[in-house]
């Protein structure tokens, strides 16, 4: 049945890369006979630069203040980077749409070495993502991580003026911003296991908004609604947030979903902890059913789970 048009502003960041979701998010909109306006905004993620998000409340800080917006009717959908949203939505909000995912891998970017394996002993490679710290330590102990924070620009800037000697982004930000030729590698999820939710983009509403859920339907893809909805069960089961070294990735083939978890310690005390399942899933209740028992499996293997309720970077 035909959604009777609506009039919506969409609440976004306003880096480059947000802007080009919430972008494309409208033009899908007003395909489907929509009006739609953005409004921009800044969230204390995009301002708190010189701390690590695992140390200033995770990555909910880069939707507070659009939830804030929608509270207070300023705009009707937020479109954000699903691995970016907390694992539990504060209550009257809901997820309303999970879109058809891009690249979930992770990239290898650098100036000068094609690889991590031609990286040279004691090479520095910025990241701010506790995963991928705890994974690239596993692939190379000799390597010097060191922070790295900011939107996409900004990392690639540091990287060029020679702060690092490779850093480690999402594939599916630098696809979007056309900037794949940047890519020098992309890493298998054997070597470098996703997070939960990257390379999707999820559009939140107000839980009450039956109509708004009603218009995003069509913007909806299935497959990747329920893999990303298992891996962040996963998350949620381990008390996954930006603190918690945690990686959760799912592949779904003929309606049987894969799932592949890993958890490390970021002193290095304790080795890498992988889990996996795999099962038929066709509703979310059965892809949040594998996630659990992944996390007690990544549990039984010695995983120690944290408190908070935010997503793994």
């Amino acid at each position: 049945m035909p959604q009777t048009p609506q009039s919506l502003v969409i609440a976004t960041r306003e880096s480059r890369l947000a802007l080009w979701q919430a972008e494309h998010v409208k033009a899908l909109l007003q395909a489907h006979g929509h009006t739609v306006q953005l409004l921009g905004m800044t969230t204390q993620g995009d301002q708190i630069l010189d701390r690590s998000l695992s140390k200033v409340g995770g990555k909910g800080l880069f939707v507070k203040e659009l939830e804030v917006a929608l509270e207070q009717g300023r705009a009707h959908i937020a479109v954000h980077s699903l691995k970016d949203v907390p694992m539990e939505l504060p209550e009257g909000f809901a997820l309303a749409c999970v879109m058809e995912r891009e690249d979930p891998r992770d990239a290898f970017v650098s100036p000068r070495y094609e690889n991590l394996d031609a990286l040279p002993q004691g090479a520095v490679v910025g990241t701010s993502s506790l995963r991928r710290q705890v994974l690239l330590q596993a692939l190379r102990p000799d390597l010097k991580i060191e922070p790295l924070r900011g939107n996409l620009d900004t990392r690639l800037r540091k990287l060029d003026e020679g702060q690092y000697d490779a850093i480690v982004l999402a594939a599916a930000g630098l696809k979007r911003l056309e900037l794949a030729h940047r890519i020098r590698d992309t890493f298998t999820p054997a070597a470098m296991l996703p997070a939960a939710g990257q390379g999707a983009l999820g559009i939140e509403v107000r839980s009450d908004r039956q109509d708004l859920i009603d218009a995003l339907a069509p913007l909806a893809h299935q497959p990747t609604w329920l893999t990303v909805a298992a891996e962040r069960a996963v998350s949620r089961a381990m008390g996954g947030s930006c603190s918690m070294p945690l990686a959760a990735h799912g592949t779904m083939a003929a309606s049987v979903l894969q799932l592949d978890a890993a958890w490390g310690d970021t002193e290095g005390q304790a080795p890498l902890v992988r889990a996996q399942a795999s099962g038929p899933v066709g509703t979310l209740a059965q892809a949040e059913a594998l996630g659990e028992a992944v996390a007690q499996r990544l549990r039984a293997g010695g995983a120690r789970g944290a408190g908070a309720a935010a997503s793994a970077g």
